[in-house]
């Protein structure tokens, strides 16, 4: 038992017994973070031998007997110290402390409760990321009612495509929001949607500049400013405890490949796989304040949330991450003394293709992490990080996703951090890399695996009786083994290179290679904002090979040339291999994403190949499809 290579005795000691002891190693967490859970004495944990569905037949069940209520573990402060605070592109606007957000979540609890929300109903959030949200999903889980949310820049078909497949009772939304200097209403949408699920029976409308127009035309619809006003110095709330797998939150898949999976998250696995994450991985506690730039409709926002059981501040940010000023999240950072700070590691590549130097224009002496999460950070980003960042941070970049709710690999606060690498796996995750074969590999590229169960599972998939949808996500692959999806590498220091997703790894000529690799090495030239390779598919059958296109998006006033072209495959000659030079570069205005940030390269491969692309909905930016569509350089 021990550490591999170069890795600290300690924390591999620790990871070895947490996945050998797992009853053991959860019991120790909850014990530790001081989660609110009763009857774990007497609860069981079976088939903790089985991956698969938690269901009768397949899979765990942990803590069989136990009880909790999910918001009243993040509601267990109730004093004056900061528990939210709101910016937006026009700086801060709100301040709640834990006192005022235990009130403001028993008011609306109270309005739940009297249009008829109970255990088990939905309540769905079509919500910016405001203090509202926050409150809303507390009040729902407060009551045992399941939570969903998603940001406001879905279009309708979107967010039907989710909540119309869970049915919720109450919508929760907000009449507009402002991003990138654009006030955005969303009243027309919210009529739509309303019409379009028949559930819905009452909206719950967050008012913004235009408070003193009414809404006749949206039937039960509630102003959030006066519903519940009995509640005030009113009773406390009940907080109903419910069993350990009891549904909290449902997750979507990105949606881009079909109708989205909805992903049941329980309330247990949930609080201690966060608790965990926060309080080790990321050393949080009630001094610290935590900002993480994400919306209503990405995992992130669940994770920052819970960061309330700590007792911790936590700083939301609604709007564009660049406006009015490139500068507008390292002045949150200076200005709210945030010492947590999570975000994408695009935004980090946007920072340093700015040529922003937080380390000389901001005091950052209160940053102690940074958090990188949506895509492999790439090598250069750890340069520029501790180069004109800040130098002595704890630069930890995770990776997990909706699926679990949480983390894979992450930071580890007491070890190094080495370039390109995500520091360690995460305690109780029983994580392996395999070949083709599923055997355990170390220092080359295979397939993510979990080979032991873990809490934050789903506990099951919405309208999935039979466990059919759940196990072809994951158990399809390797038997009784959790194939998450990600090409990724076990180094000598026991850390994670993530190099993208395995359905999107190149194959030329055979050799499976990881899209992240090229984009390490391309999106380093000052002329590249970003690029998106696939595989072009010639020939047809088990003889056809597959050649590499890249496409890239060029900073303002840039014109593609042959030289800029032969430098881009001379980078990724010299510093990845010559398997991984692409055949065409071709550059384009624009390149298509999830919602949720995250560049879609099966999209674009479905596009050149001339597939359709089955739900546009799921794209912020649907029309960049276009950009890739019968282009002449790819005929053959």
């Amino acid at each position: 038992m021990g550490g591999r290579g170069d890795v600290p005795l300690e924390y591999g000691v620790l990871h070895e017994w947490s996945v050998t002891h797992p009853e053991r190693f959860w019991r120790a967490v909850m014990d530790f973070c001081g989660a609110t859970i009763n009857g774990v004495d007497g609860a069981a944990c079976v088939g903790l031998d089985r991956m698969g569905p938690p269901d009768d037949r397949l899979g765990p069940k942990w803590f069989v007997g136990a009880e909790l209520n999910f918001a009243e573990n993040l509601l267990r402060y109730r004093d004056e110290q900061p528990a939210i605070i709101a910016w937006n592109e026009e700086g801060r606007q709100q301040l709640l402390t834990f006192d005022e957000l235990y009130q403001e979540v028993v008011r609306i609890a109270t309005w739940l409760q009297e249009v008829g929300v109970g255990v088990g109903d939905r309540v769905a959030g079509f919500m910016p990321n405001i203090p509202e949200a926050v409150i809303a999903m507390l009040a729902t889980t407060a009551l045992g009612a399941i939570w969903s949310s998603c940001s406001p820049d879905f279009g309708v078909q979107g967010v039907i495509d989710r909540f119309g497949q869970i049915t919720p009772k109450v919508l929760v939304c907000a009449e507009g929001y402002r991003y990138a200097g654009k006030e955005i209403d969303c009243l027309p949408r919210i009529r739509d949607i309303s019409v379009r699920i028949p559930s819905v029976a009452h909206l719950l409308i967050v008012r913004g500049r235009n408070e003193g127009i009414s809404i006749p035309s949206l039937p039960n619809a509630h102003n959030w400013r006066t519903v519940g006003q009995r509640a005030s110095g009113g009773p406390a709330l009940d907080f109903p405890q419910l069993p350990f797998d009891h549904p909290v939150y449902v997750m979507y898949s990105s949606g881009t490949t079909g109708l989205p999976k909805c992903m049941v998250h329980g309330a247990g696995g949930t609080l201690l796989q966060h608790l965990k994450e926060l309080t080790l991985h990321t050393d949080l506690t009630r001094s610290d304040r935590i900002y993480y730039f994400t919306t209503c409709g990405w995992i992130m926002w669940n994770w920052l949330v819970s960061s309330l059981a700590v007792g911790a501040t936590v700083v939301l940010y609604d709007g564009a991450p660049l406006q009015p000023r490139h500068s507008m999240l390292w002045d949150l950072i200076e200005q709210e003394q945030v010492s947590v700070f999570g975000t994408s590691a695009k935004f980090l590549a946007h920072s340093e293709k700015a040529g922003l130097e937080p380390h000389r224009t901001h005091n950052l002496r209160a940053l102690r992490t940074i958090l990188s999460t949506g895509s492999p950070l790439a090598d250069h980003s750890y340069d520029y990080i501790y180069t004109n960042v800040k130098a002595d941070v704890h630069l930890a970049s995770i990776s997990g996703g909706t699926d679990i709710i949480s983390c894979f690999a992450l930071g580890n606060p007491t070890a190094p951090v080495y370039r390109g690498e995500l520091q360690c796996r995460g305690l109780g995750m029983a994580v392996s890399v395999y070949d083709e074969h599923g055997t355990d590999i170390v220092n080359a590229p295979g397939e993510l695996v979990c080979t032991k169960p873990f809490p934050s599972m789903p506990i099951q998939f919405w309208d999935d009786p039979d466990g059919a949808k759940y196990r072809a996500a994951y158990f399809d692959v390797f038997p009784n083994v959790w194939r998450h999806g990600d090409w990724a590498e076990l180094t000598k220091h026991d850390g994670l290179i993530i190099y993208g997703r395995s359905d999107a790894t190149l194959n030329p000529s055979g050799v499976r290679i990881g899209t992240a690799e090229i984009y390490r090495q391309v999106e380093q030239l000052p002329e590249i904002v970003e690029s998106v390779a696939v595989g072009q598919e010639l020939g047809h059958g088990t003889h056809g090979d597959v050649r590499i296109v890249l496409f890239v998006r060029l900073r303002d006033g840039i014109v593609f040339d042959e030289p800029l072209a032969k430098r881009i495959r001379q980078q990724i000659r010299e510093n990845a291999s010559p398997l991984h030079v692409p055949k065409i570069i071709i550059p384009v205005t624009d390149i298509p994403r999830t919602i949720s940030g995250k560049i879609t390269e099966i999209a674009v491969r479905d596009v050149i190949h001339g597939r359709p692309v089955k739900n546009t909905e799921a794209l912020a930016n649907p029309e960049a499809l276009a950009l890739f569509r019968n282009l002449p350089e790819l005929q053959v």
